[in-house]
């Protein structure tokens, strides 16, 4: 089996997107007060705390980010794995009466995030959930649907979208995988 490659966001296209999703984000909620920032475990962390960094230097005033690990709040983590690999959850802040901006790669089903909102209402009511993807890539199984976009894209059944970041791979670039025509 041949896989086809094709890239659909460089480094500089990642960066040029989360820019914007920053300004976005900071117009729409006019500054950082009672802001917080959560990314899902993996890429979402990288991700939030690059937004993080650029509100922080837009703004000048510092923004509460965490990590969350929503393995065990899965609906299918039992048909995953009988050994799920659960990454550390660090919300060093109160999510009650904050705005949470919530940071994933990719959004596919809705499944990851309705996971991840079962998981920060275990730590409080925070007065509003904006969701932040990369890349919006259809398919949706559930009604969530992403406040801040870098980028839609069609992408078939048998096609898989791969974000890969500097902080764990050589390079920041999203690509499309899928099995090439005979």
């Amino acid at each position: 089996m041949v896989l086809q490659r094709k890239t659909l966001m460089t480094g500089a296209d990642i960066e040029r997107s989360l820019s914007r999703i920053a300004l976005e984000i900071l117009e729409r909620n006019h500054g950082v007060a009672d802001l917080g920032i959560i990314g899902i475990h993996t890429g979402g962390v990288y991700l939030a705390d690059r937004i993080r960094r650029m509100i922080e230097r837009q703004e000048g005033a510092a923004v509460p980010a965490a990590t969350l690990d929503i393995t065990l709040y899965r609906d299918d983590w039992s048909l995953a794995s009988q050994n799920p690999i659960v990454k550390k959850t660090e919300i060093p802040f109160p999510v009650a009466d904050k705005t949470i901006i919530l940071v994933d790669d990719v959004i596919f089903t809705g499944r990851t995030i309705r996971a991840a909102l079962d998981a920060i209402m275990d730590y409080g009511r925070p007065t509003a959930i904006q969701l932040a993807v990369l890349v919006d890539r259809g398919g949706r199984e559930l009604p969530i649907q992403p406040d801040y976009v870098g980028m839609t894209v069609a992408v078939a059944p048998d096609e898989h979208v791969h974000v890969l970041l500097e902080e764990e791979s050589e390079c920041d670039e999203v690509v499309l995988l899928g099995q090439a025509a005979d």
